[in-house]
């Protein structure tokens, strides 16, 4: 389960009980630190908490400051500041991250369709692409200004823009191009933008539909690898051609269990899903193997030694000479990353944690040994003000 999911039935829970609740949401970072703009954490006003924007360090006051928030009913911008050495006030020692982190805090009106949780909800029930959400977090300016903090856009790659930022102005159609530049380079950002009110500015925030995973194979080294995947929330289904090894009751976590006998493994639809081949059954993987060639999947993983790969490519190669090009970047076989694992449940931890890296685009390793920062850099045309209290706090709107 995705952490949008457990807000969204943490939400749907207070709203049913009648508790006033509001959003932290991280929308700024310079420097270091545990969670990235995105991160989201759900306060009611009897202080239960759902999700989480730090490590724990931050949790504590983000919550009081909530609380604040719900009995005002304004939204508010709070700075928490780990950067100087010499400053040893209430986070200073405990973030421990050296970074500037701006949350948001919004009271959240349950009977408001573009309020951010709804707004999310939407994209997530029919999520099927990928998505942009542009939210106001600072401006300079009177109550009367144009676009309030916590105003949002979301645009999906199809170009459906949802949301509750005032259109037809200048201001609208310049976040408008950056949301589409953002979502093209499928990379978070930091915008300014200069206004006849003053400085507003703007956190761009991907989102991502959770990972499609099509499991070949019903056997138990599956079960394993299915739990891990739907904690990570991503969407697994199982197709075997064993009627008794195929069955819902066996993979719970699973969103649809298959019986696909070897010879319809063709008629699957070609849907982009990453792809394990698990099946300990050798035709059943040439089938497979054979239907994916052309499909838009950008992985699969073969369970199996590297001379059972070798063989399926020159049976595969039989009919379609250019096979092996068409599988080169795409294809991992022996599956898995170097873990020493040799138990079902290690087996598993490899594979997933692979395609974890396949999906990030990093070639795992021991973070010890990178020269690189373990999270990219979020695109930004300004810094956040020297100036910013630790702690501080913008009261806004109002």
């Amino acid at each position: 389960m995705t952490e949008l999911q457990r807000l969204l039935i943490a939400y749907d829970a207070h709203r049913a009980a009648g508790r006033p609740c509001a959003l932290a949401t991280v929308v700024d970072l310079a420097g270091s630190a545990y969670r990235r703009p995105g991160a989201r954490m759900l306060v009611t006003a009897d202080g239960q908490l759902t999700g989480a924007i730090s490590g724990g360090c931050l949790e504590g006051d983000a919550r009081r400051r909530a609380r604040q928030c719900i009995q005002r009913q304004q939204p508010t911008v709070v700075t928490y500041d780990s950067t100087d050495p010499d400053d040893d006030l209430q986070f200073g020692s405990a973030l421990g991250c050296q970074g500037i982190v701006q949350i948001l805090l919004e009271p959240l009106a349950f009977d408001n369709v573009s309020n951010p949780l709804e707004l999310l909800r939407n994209w997530w029930e029919g999520v099927e692409e990928p998505a942009v959400v542009a939210t106001v977090f600072h401006l300079d300016g009177p109550s009367t200004a144009p676009v309030r903090v916590g105003e949002r856009l979301l645009l999906t790659t199809s170009g459906a823009v949802q949301g509750n930022l005032p259109t037809h102005s200048a201001l609208y159609e310049r976040i408008l191009a950056d949301a589409q530049q953002a979502l093209a380079d499928n990379q978070p950002a930091t915008r300014s933008y200069p206004s006849e009110i003053g400085q507003v500015r703007v956190s761009l925030e991907i989102l991502r539909p959770p990972v499609r995973l099509l499991i070949f194979g019903a056997g138990n080294d599956v079960k394993p690898v299915v739990r891990m995947a739907a904690t990570l929330g991503w969407r697994v289904r199982v197709v075997d051609g064993r009627p008794g090894l195929a069955q819902a009751t066996r993979f719970p976590e699973a969103e649809a269990v298959h019986v696909v006998p070897v010879d319809q493994v063709s008629t699957l639809p070609q849907d982009g899903s990453f792809a394990l081949l698990m099946t300990h059954n050798y035709y059943y993987d040439l089938a497979a193997l054979r239907h994916l060639l052309n499909a838009p999947t950008p992985y699969i993983g073969l369970l199996g030694p590297r001379k059972k790969y070798l063989r399926l490519l020159e049976e595969l190669e039989k009919d379609v000479p250019d096979a092996a090009q068409r599988l080169q970047q795409r294809l991992h076989s022996p599956i898995g990353l170097n873990l020493g694992s040799e138990t079902p449940e290690e087996i598993a931890l490899s594979i997933v944690a692979e395609i974890q890296a396949v999906l990030a685009g990093r070639p795992a390793g021991f973070l010890r040994d990178s020269p690189h920062p373990i999270h990219h850099r979020i695109a930004s045309d300004g810094e956040l003000a020297a100036s910013a209290a630790v702690s501080a706090v913008c009261e806004l709107g109002g």
